[in-house]
């Protein structure tokens, strides 16, 4: 017999999962977070994604309302996210990367899902 799943134990969506999978913390400071991105080949394979569907994590935090600015560094493999962090708690991304159960992550959560259902214009 299996044992209940703890509330909160696992925060992230599997359609989710694989995205953040491939992003850690490099620097965080108040309204400023630079996302290191592991997107060789073989990570990409690893979570069952190719390039534009990781592409599209970029596109859904670009959705999110309190979202200021977003710069790829593609030499550096890293994603600078500048937000308002009124609209975004600073402790929210943390604790969404680490899979946390907080208020803060799953509001974040919620945004990072909606910006994901976004429809994807391919015109």
């Amino acid at each position: 017999m299996n044992a209940p799943a703890q509330p909160g134990a696992d925060i992230i969506p599997e359609s989710l999962r694989c995205c953040i999978a491939l992003v850690a913390i490099a620097h965080h400071i108040p309204g400023r977070i630079r996302l290191k991105l592991d997107t060789s080949a073989e990570a990409l394979r690893r979570v069952g994604l190719s390039g534009i569907e990781a592409g599209r994590f970029g596109s859904a935090l670009g959705a999110i309302p309190g979202i200021r600015r977003i710069h790829l560094n593609k030499l550096a493999r890293s994603l600078t996210v500048e937000y308002d962090n009124q609209t975004i708690p600073d402790r929210a991304w943390p604790d969404l990367l680490a899979n946390r159960p907080s208020p803060e992550a799953a509001a974040l959560l919620e945004r990072l899902r909606d910006g994901c259902l976004q429809p994807t214009d391919n015109t």
